[in-house]
């Protein structure tokens, strides 16, 4: 029998579609992986002047900058969304508001490896490039023009990959996003009424409950969403409360890298590595704003960082832009426990 779950995060329903389900298996699909020829791409050693000069790197002391010898390798988007260069203008244009295009737009290079998926990095590279992402926060952050810094994943040409080398991208807006607006809005009132941590108060649950975690430890759980909107849809939560993933210290990006690893692993193994999305959700920057100096004051408390993965696996059509209302042919529980039974192998690589 299909059902309705509500999402109190994202204040939204989904229709879990039983009538519709769908195994793991039935997901894997060959994909081509496109024919670039290594001496072109923008990211490969050796074309360090193919893209705009670099804003952060990680690589050995006495490399000189923007050549080779790189281990990540962060720079600004040649095609930007937003610009950086410029005053932030708000107006109204009668009913509508209009802000201009400010902001920034970058690139995470997360390797000088062009046929390797972030799965498949060691951990301490992927800490390195956990590092590029804090570091690049800590660093726009200051610029009391951006609001927040999305800092999101695609994998593959499905998921709006554009080059099929290892990377990732930042874009800061002038304004927060609707759906973390969404998040914070929820986040605060639940606080408000509760002195409590929504987000915390799900993990709880859900840990109790049992049947959709996909993997914990010590310090992070996995696990598919009671709501899940799309089939084997993953968020990655740490157990202690944190609204801010840019107060993480190295050490405890070293223990994310190992979790975002299995996670990645789990997914690449059971769909075949599938196209995905990833994204960091984190407090937005916590300037003053005018005339409301009390906006952030139970952010700390009430808000929790996390990242949510969504394989593309289905497509959204007409119903689903109509209504608002996505179908997820696979149940949670029945993702979870594919996820969970994979077999995948994490070391801690030198």
């Amino acid at each position: 029998m299909p059902e309705l779950r509500y999402d109190p995060i994202r204040s939204r329903w989904v229709i879990i579609s039983t009538e519709r389900a769908r195994r793991a298996h039935e997901y894997i699909r060959p994909r081509e992986k496109p024919k670039v020829d290594v001496r072109s791409c923008p990211f490969c050693y050796g074309n360090e002047a193919k893209t705009p000069p670099e804003v952060f790197v990680i690589a050995p002391e006495g490399r000189q900058p923007n050549t080779s010898g790189w281990e990540v390798r962060v720079v600004p988007n040649k095609y930007p969304a937003l610009r950086i260069e410029g005053e932030l203008k708000r107006e109204g244009l009668g009913i509508f508001d209009l802000v201009n295009g400010i902001g920034a737009h970058e690139v995470i290079i997360e390797s000088p490896q062009h046929d390797v998926s972030l799965a498949d990095l060691p951990v301490h590279h992927i800490q390195k490039v956990l590092i590029a992402y804090r570091e690049r926060i800590r660093d726009l952050r200051k610029d009391v023009r951006f609001r927040y810094i999305l800092v999101f994943r695609n994998h593959g040409g499905e998921a709006g990959a554009s080059l099929s080398h290892p990377h990732s991208q930042l874009i800061a807006t002038p304004i927060i996003p609707p759906v973390v607006v969404g998040e914070l809005n929820t986040a605060r009132e639940h606080y408000i009424r509760k002195e409590r941590c929504i987000f915390c108060d799900l993990l709880k649950q859900e840990l109790m409950l049992g049947d959709r975690i996909v993997y914990e430890d010590e310090n992070y759980v996995e696990w598919t969403p009671f709501a899940s909107a799309f089939p084997f849809e993953t968020w990655l939560f740490p157990k202690k409360h944190l609204h801010d993933f840019a107060l993480l210290n190295d050490d405890e990006l070293l223990e994310l890298a190992r979790v975002l690893k299995d996670m990645l692993l789990r997914i690449k193994t059971v769909l075949g590595d599938p196209p995905y999305n990833m994204v960091l959700h984190t407090a937005p920057s916590p300037h003053p704003r005018p005339g409301r100096e009390y906006y952030w004051s139970t952010l700390q408390y009430d808000y929790h960082w996390h990242i949510e993965l969504i394989p593309r696996l289905t497509r959204i059509a007409g119903f689903e832009w109509g209504s608002g209302l996505y179908i997820n042919p696979t149940p949670p529980e029945e993702a979870a426990k594919y996820l969970r039974e994979a077999e995948v192998k994490v070391e801690d690589e030198a």
